[in-house]
């Protein structure tokens, strides 16, 4: 309940606080290429319960429609696909994916309860119906806006250390440890490593 709490608040607070970012970035995605402001993915969350997670527009509008002319070029170790320089990121989503700003719409889904600001990365349907029985903990606490893989390599880290990140925050969790994190999320942004 106290880590719940403490979401919406700092959520709330933080969408008044950057709302004049957040218009900003809107306007450089809605009239730097051609689609919507707001990308809309389907994520699984606690429990495996499915939501809509929110995000900036960082690519072309048929960019998941492309994914398998680019599986080649795939340097994921896992059940995730990641390319450094992938096509069909936008000019302007270059920017916001370096500095990760293209994740503030998910303040919007913390407010409403189906994200926290601090827990294991948000994984796709097809990445879950991979997941053995292990992997599956990860679905116990509600995915996060940042975690202990943002704040340790990002999209750097390997599968298995990703998901041995994730499965160490699930299991040691504490409100210290989500002001620990927050408190890093900051300079892993800065630093830009592993941002792409």
């Amino acid at each position: 309940m106290v880590k719940s709490g403490m979401d919406r608040v700092v959520a709330g607070a933080a969408l008044f606080v950057l709302s004049p970012v957040l218009t900003g970035i809107a306007l450089a995605v809605r009239f730097g290429s051609a689609g919507p402001v707001l990308y809309r993915q389907e994520r699984v969350g606690l429990n495996g319960q499915p939501f809509t997670m929110l995000k900036f527009r960082s690519m072309v509008v048929d960019a998941d429609r492309q994914v398998d002319e680019l599986r080649d070029a795939n340097i994921s170790d896992g059940p995730l696909f990641k390319m450094r320089e992938d096509p069909r990121v936008t000019s302007v989503g270059r920017w916001l994916r370096r500095l990760s700003l293209d994740e503030l719409p998910q303040l919007i889904n913390v407010l409403g309860g189906s994200m926290s600001l601090v827990g294991p990365r948000p994984p796709l349907p097809v990445e879950v119906a991979r997941y053995d029985s292990s992997v599956s903990r990860r679905l116990l606490v509600k995915p996060g806006l940042t975690g202990l893989w943002q704040v340790s390599g990002r999209s750097d880290l390997p599968w298995e250390e990703a998901v041995r990140l994730d499965l160490r925050y699930v299991e040691n969790w504490s409100l210290a440890t989500d002001l620990l994190i927050m408190g890093k999320t900051a300079r892993a942004v800065l630093s830009k490593s592993g941002a792409y």
